[in-house]
């Protein structure tokens, strides 16, 4: 089956309605707080998630597949706040995505229906201080020992984004092995409230701009029920590749309406500002940076749509995402650094949102799997596919 690259008329549409949204309503409400969020406030989300429903734009990812949710997705990424608008945002989506595909019907009445609905936040707890889990999620130190009509979860996480506010965290624990082996994870529905579960600190980092920011959680004697399992026991790593996979490829479509709103900031600079009695546009130095941002943003769409045209086939994408995931980390970046060079002066100036969107996109080389990783990953597929030929 050939892949196809004409967007569905619907989509089409849709992605319309999200680009006006986000450029009448959103842009202007991240311009006055600056994209700032690790802090709240609760009622920005709730206003502009009432104002996604009443524009018909929210929580579009519901009845699209992924490459669908790729073109819309890259709409809504074009202001920091649009995919929180839409209720599309890391960490709530991707949390989405692993519920509606493992949760029992009375988990999913009771996390994802509310989650779906804007009415809560949610966490993924898996990453861990070192030498736990990272890069290398075998590393998981968390655990998870039965007890009478339950289990205790011990451990400590750390990076976990939008924990602060969130009604209740996904959390990975070992419940069989030891730390380095490849199973023995389980998954824990652990609601906000639990007295075991407690926010250590919020990290200060370089990006600022996702909502309820990352923090560092302890897990002290966290006492849940076995109806908190979340599928099954030591299925969790499975599991989490039902979430990281897609979820990778979600990240990728909200960067890249990063990339564009960098690249049209610098256009309408580079036609606005003259030097050396032309307009920058007209510049050879200029169009270089103008044109390679160009070839990179269409270069990581199509890489993009590729890897969620293999999801949506139901074929195996983990080389696919692995190698569009690098790829548009990288290229959004190098697209916002352009940005900020055609700008000048003005790019690293607050007067332009070039420098917030610098601080924002560099640490997404590091989400999901860092650069590094992902190369290891994509070579050692390559060699075993070709020592599989010879």
């Amino acid at each position: 089956m050939p892949i196809e690259f004409t967007v569905d008329e619907h989509v089409a549409r849709l992605a319309g309605r999200v680009r006006e949204f986000v450029r009448e309503v959103v842009v202007p409400e991240e311009q006055a707080c600056d994209g700032v969020l690790h802090d709240g406030p609760e009622p920005l989300r709730r206003r502009l998630q009432q104002a996604a429903r009443d524009a018909g734009v929210f929580a579009p990812h519901l009845r699209l597949d992924l490459r669908g949710q790729a073109v819309v997705f890259e709409a809504a990424g074009y202001s920091l706040l649009g995919p929180l608008a839409l209720n599309i945002a890391a960490p709530d989506e991707g949390n989405m995505h692993l519920l509606a595909k493992v949760a029992g019907e009375d988990q999913r009445k009771r996390y994802l229906a509310p989650l779906e609905a804007g009415e809560i936040r949610s966490c993924f707890a898996m990453t861990e201080p070192a030498p736990g889990a990272g890069s290398d999620p075998r590393a998981l130190s968390t655990t998870a020992a039965r007890i009478t009509g339950g289990w205790r979860i011990d451990g400590r996480k750390w990076f976990i984004s939008g924990a602060d506010g969130a009604a209740f965290a996904i959390c990975m624990a070992r419940t069989g092995g030891a730390p380095g082996d490849a199973g023995g994870a389980t998954m824990f529905l652990v609601d906000a409230g639990n007295p075991g579960m407690k926010i250590v600190r919020n990290i200060a980092t370089l990006d600022e701009g996702l909502f309820g920011g990352h923090s560092e959680i302890a897990f002290d004697g966290c006492e849940v029920g076995d109806e908190a399992v979340l599928g099954e026991v030591d299925r969790g790593f499975d599991y989490a590749q039902v979430r990281l996979g897609p979820a990778r490829l979600t990240h990728c479509m909200r960067w890249l309406g990063i990339a564009r709103r960098a690249q049209d900031v610098a256009l309408d600079r580079a036609a606005s500002r003259s030097a050396f009695g032309r307009p920058l546009e007209e510049l050879g130095m200029v169009q270089q940076l103008i044109a390679d941002s160009e070839i990179d943003i269409e270069a990581a769409r199509a890489l993009l749509w590729r890897a969620c045209w293999e999801l949506d086939q139901g074929r195996p994408g983990a080389q696919h995402t692995s190698i569009a995931k690098t790829f548009v980390a990288e290229a959004v970046h190098r697209v916002v650094d352009r940005a900020v060079q055609i700008c000048g002066a003005l790019g690293i100036s607050a007067d332009a949102p070039l420098s917030r969107l610098y601080r924002e996109v560099r640490p997404f080389r590091i989400y999901d799997g860092p650069s590094e990783t992902h190369r290891w990953a994509i070579a050692r597929r390559a060699s075993k596919a070709r020592a599989a030929v010879r």
